[in-house]
């Protein structure tokens, strides 16, 4: 699994120009899964998302996690972050799962981070063409690989 973080102030999600999902200060995660992530990544990863501190103290320094902050998350499925574009210049997608396994492992993932922070979780639309609106704050991105665990 990889995914993008992103602290924000806020961030929405629309699909045909409705709103799926909107959060205020927390983090947008975009996701992307592979047929050989299993459910250690999921629980590795989501233990790593709640745990990060990536929010500011009250002295400025990036001291807090989300759990801290009492922050939201806005979750969104990202099969372009297993893109190559080793070969040419159009990017091949084939290490990025099939629907299947990719939803299933998304709504699995979903379900991790709302039990770990006892709050839910708001989403895009699986498949979907969604336009994403965020504000990043800091700005703060950060990418994390389950394979490589870094």
């Amino acid at each position: 699994m990889r995914v993008i973080i992103q602290r924000v102030s806020e961030a929405s999600v629309k699909v045909d120009n409705e709103i799926k999902g909107c959060i205020e200060q927390g983090l947008l995660i975009l996701l992307g899964i592979e047929d050989s992530d299993t459910q250690e990544d999921i629980i590795w990863l989501t233990q790593k998302i709640s745990n990060l501190r990536i929010f500011n103290d009250e002295y400025g320094v990036m001291n807090l996690s989300v759990q801290d902050v009492k922050g939201q998350l806005l979750l969104i499925s990202q099969f372009t972050l297993f893109a190559s574009t080793k070969k040419g210049n159009r990017p091949s997608y084939i290490r990025a799962s099939g629907p299947d396994f990719a939803n299933s492992m998304y709504e699995q993932f979903k379900a991790k981070l709302e039990e770990i922070l006892n709050q839910s979780v708001e989403c895009g639309v699986f498949g979907a063409d969604m336009k994403v609106h965020l504000l990043n704050d800091g700005p703060v991105t950060l990418f994390i690989d389950s394979h490589q665990r870094e």
